[in-house]
């Protein structure tokens, strides 16, 4: 393979402290600076790396790094600008799956994470050339080197000899090994984000005098939070700006400011960055919106090589209210309300709504970025912020693009268990590939796709803004309900008819309640009450009896949430929101069931009602805005308390068998396109996936022999034309079924034959299936979010019916249990209206097979089985087809820089 980092010649990453570095292969050029990098080195560090103090050591280290890569050997530096900071390598030696390494870091870049970013790569390297283990000779006192073999999460044993020891590092990446990347990748990402987001400076470049350009709004509006820190303004062409003092560029300024906002052309934008990193400039948001593919590239580089993070292009800005920064550094014109909900979006419009929307229902924002064309600075890196800021309770997303959803999916999901995160499905219209090859592919829309991540993630995806500013307002006030059950309080039936369809158009369950409920609750009520479910009050209902009612729901234990529905009356009692509030008012010791209101004179959408003592209820002038707010919470709810699932691991499985298969195939095709019967029932047989006996036939008398042989003299058979073209069998009349003896079977050879002509290469013969529920279940490679399994009802009306459910692989336990259980079709698996139950363990282990094999083979482009016949004694495959690309594997958990 083509000697690079992760498949690319160059990639960045950060350091533990923020600082980003340059990880690439070691070439000839490169044994000056690496021979400079052993000169520099203390007599400790070049004793730990040689076991001698040798400066000739040093030379002959140089001269092997920086040969020519050959087989079995290769090295990775690691460059901060334009000096070389560390190198790491390893070398095969008589047993191909075993290297033995070697690490050297400048004295001056020890503890700040170079040698463990450097293995992390060297591992992924290491594996993709099929070796399994790393072995390392080090002497005992050398603390530095046995700290990074502790600290990498893999698998290390030690063999003591004297003043050496003897490491063996277990290459198999498992939850151990991700976790532990994990967290340093959360420990640099939030370090490199102190200088944007908690800035000691900021300097405005392109701060103008006049009134309306978006870089004198900018510095108006850093003012006018009161920036606790130093501000400057950059503009050549005054001497002040807003009564700030204006420098003619950055490098005039007295200190390098931690944050540069560039409000400036985009033509003039790659040029003032480089100003920015020569000046020490160490974060940027760049506000410019038309920089081309060129440009853009160009910048981000920059950025990499000076050792900035950046916001944008094509932003909004960026906001902190901590009372220790105080920063807006955007253009927009509502001030942000300090608060405890952090946002991130990529349209500086749905931005400027949702500040305006928090700010309005007095949640606040904790932080706000605006994220633009998101060149750098990424949602996974504030979700990761959010979490350890001490401040963030709430996380809203607007995303119109994924860098690495399978990065994102694993950070959302550990966010998610502490705060609720919030996105808009935005896109959902976008049109399926109705010119896809199979069943599978047609149904995986790029709807399909994302509900899957926001599913797995734990993510509440909402359809709009205004969807997701009721939900906020729920979750911010409100505890989270323990399931699905509502119950309806109205002072009116008609008020209350509507708030009850609602929420069962929502998805909740409003049940009647049982009858000893309903006798307290009219001894509660004023004459003429109801007390079903909706629950009518009457519009005399006072605010002692309302109260007295809402809690004895609440404490019932027969709902899990209260929503109430008011309208106004012309009678002399309390009504709509002060009603609401002083039923608030009156929950003494506050009980675990969320309540929420919806009054229909209501102007506004949604506004949280606030008492004297702190209490809030969200309240809506819509049932529906209600009951979707509330479908979201439960949904969180159950989320929230399904197991986290873990890894499952299928008996049985030949994984190299499979990728030999696959790379014969290439070698072959090197286009890719479709296995054929043959190559296809292989493939399945290396992962274990049950499959109907088949035999294939060229001529009318194979056919006849093969039926004899699979169905026996009084079985029924099918014959499949198999051909290049011939995908969806069925439609295209290649399926002829339940042939019995041998007259039928000739007959239907040759009927196939004539129809088909020389589209059909040979058929493919097996017996009947015996009859069970029609499953689908496939796999299809996303081009940004990976490998998608998709299960759900099978069979000739698959794609008409459309009724699939979908998870992004891996799965763990948890994934497959609910996959089985998400399309509408699921009870038939279950034992529907007296049916046996079908063979529920058999069909996850299927998906289980499938979902192993597409995380082994990133060449699988599409794989269906299709149907899948599911009874009580068993799970069989009848048909299968796989597709097949080359592409090379990623590893979506490696750090680095996008």
């Amino acid at each position: 393979m083509a000697d690079t980092v992760s498949g690319a010649s160059e990639v960045c990453a950060l350091l533990a402290d923020g600082t980003t570095v340059r990880l690439r292969p070691a070439c000839p050029k490169d044994r000056a600076q690496v021979l400079r990098l052993y000169d520099d080195m203390s007599a400790d560090s070049l004793r730990s790396r040689f076991f001698v103090v040798s400066r000739r050591s040093g030379e002959q280290a140089a001269d092997r790094l920086c040969a020519l890569p050959e087989a079995g050997h290769r090295t990775l530096v690691a460059v901060h600008g334009d000096r070389l900071v560390g190198v790491a390598e390893y070398e095969i030696g008589d047993d191909p799956a075993s290297a033995e390494i070697a690490l050297a870091v400048a004295d001056d870049f020890h503890h700040r994470g170079v040698g463990t970013l450097l293995l992390e790569h060297l591992v992924h390297l290491a594996r993709e050339n099929g070796v399994s283990a790393f072995t390392a000779d080090v002497l005992t006192d050398n603390h530095l080197i046995h700290k990074v073999f502790a600290d990498l999460g893999l698998r290390v044993t030690r063999q003591y000899d004297g003043p050496t020891m003897r490491g063996v590092i277990r290459l198999e990446p498992d939850e151990r090994y991700l976790a532990a990347v994990d967290a340093r990748g959360r420990t640099a990402g939030i370090a490199s984000l102190q200088s944007l987001l908690r800035p000691r400076s900021v300097a405005v470049i392109g701060a103008g005098t006049r009134s309306g350009s978006v870089g004198r709004a900018v510095l108006h509006n850093l003012r006018e939070a009161h920036f606790n820190g130093l501000l400057h303004a950059v503009n050549p062409h005054a001497h002040a700006v807003l009564r700030i003092p204006a420098h003619a560029s950055v490098a005039d300024l007295p200190h390098p400011p931690d944050l540069a906002v560039l409000a400036i052309p985009a033509s003039a934008v790659c040029e003032a960055v480089v100003q920015c990193g020569k000046a020490g400039v160490r974060a940027l948001v760049v506000l410019a919106s038309g920089l081309d593919e060129s440009a853009t590239a160009e910048l981000t580089e920059a950025c990499r090589y000076w050792d900035m993070r950046m916001v944008g292009p094509n932003c909004l800005g960026i906001a902190n209210t901590e009372e220790s920064v105080r920063m807006d550094a955007t253009f927009a014109v509502t001030k942000p309300l300090p608060g405890a909900a952090g946002v991130a979006v990529q349209s500086g419009g749905v931005g400027i709504a949702l500040l305006d929307g928090l700010s309005r229902l007095g949640i606040g924002i904790s932080s706000f970025v605006s994220l633009g064309d998101k060149r750098d600075v990424s949602s996974n890196d504030l979700l990761q912020w959010w979490e350890a800021d001490g401040r963030t309770e709430l996380a809203l997303l607007h995303l119109e693009s994924f860098g690495n959803p399978r990065a994102f999916s694993r950070t959302a999901r550990r966010v998610a268990r502490r705060m609720p995160v919030l996105t808009v499905d935005a896109g959902r219209s976008e049109a399926g590939r109705r010119a896809a090859a199979s069943h599978t592919a047609a149904a995986a829309t790029p709807t399909m796709t994302r509900r899957a991540l926001f599913t797995q993630a734990g993510l509440t995806a909402t359809r709009t803004l205004g969807e997701l500013l009721d939900t906020a307002a729920l979750l911010n006030a409100q505890p989270l309900p323990a399931g699905g059950r509502v119950v309806v309080v109205s002072n009116a039936g008609g008020a209350g008819v509507l708030a009850a369809d609602a929420c069962v158009d929502a998805g909740l369950t409003v049940s009647a309640l049982p009858s000893d409920l309903r006798e307290e609750l009219l001894a509660l009520l004023p004459a003429g009450a109801g007390a079903g479910n909706p629950v009518d009050t009457t519009p005399a209902v006072s605010v002692q009896e309302l109260s007295r009612c809402v809690d004895r729901l609440e404490r019932s234990g027969a709902i899990d949430a209260v929503l109430v529905a008011l309208v106004p009356t012309a009678l002399d009692t309390a009504v709509g929101a002060d009603l609401v509030t002083a039923v608030t008012a009156a929950r003494e010791d506050r009980p675990g069931v969320p309540l929420v209101a919806a009054l229909l004179d209501q102007p506004e959408r949604v506004r949280l009602l606030r008492t004297e003592d702190g209490q809030a209820v969200p309240s809506y002038g819509e049932p529906m805005s209600a009951a979707q707010a509330l479908f979201h919470a439960a949904e969180r709810a159950r989320w929230l308390a399904r197991p986290p699932g873990s890894a499952v691991e299928p008996a049985g499985v030949d994984g190299p068998g499979a990728q030999a298969l696959v790379e014969a195939f290439l070698a072959r095709i090197p286009a890719g396109g479709w296995l054929d019967a043959r190559e296809t029932a292989r493939l399945l047989a290396c992962y274990g996936i049950p499959r109907l006996p088949q035999a294939c036939a060229t001529t009318e008398q194979e056919a006849v022999d093969a039926v004899a042989r699979l169905a026996g003299p009084h079985g029924a058979a099918v014959l499949k034309a198999q051909g290049p073209g011939l995908v969806h069998k069925s439609e295209q009349g290649a399926v002829l079924l339940d042939l019995r003896g041998e007259p039928q079977v000739r007959a239907a050879y040759r009927d196939l034959a004539r129809r088909l002509g020389a589209a059909m290469a040979e058929v493919l013969v097996q017996p009947m299936a015996a009859p069970g529920a029609e499953m689908l279940a496939g796999v299809v490679q996303d081009e940004v979010f990976g490998a998608l399994l998709l299960f759900g009802l099978g069979g000739t009306l698959s794609e008409l019916l459309a009724d699939h459910a979908a998870r992004l692989a891996p799965l763990t336990d948890t994934d497959i249990h609910e996959l089985m259980g998400a399309p509408r079709c699921a009870p038939l698996l279950f034992g529907y209206r007296g049916s046996g139950p079908a063979d529920v363990a058999g069909l996850e282990d299927l998906l289980a097979r499938l979902s192993r094999m597409a995380d082994d083979l990133p060449e699988l482009a599409e794989a269906e089985c299709n149907p899948v016949i599911a009874r009580s004694d068993g799970v069989t495959v009848v048909d299968a087809r796989v597709r097949l690309l080359p592409r090379h594997a990623y590893d979506p958990y490696l750090r680095r820089l996008p």
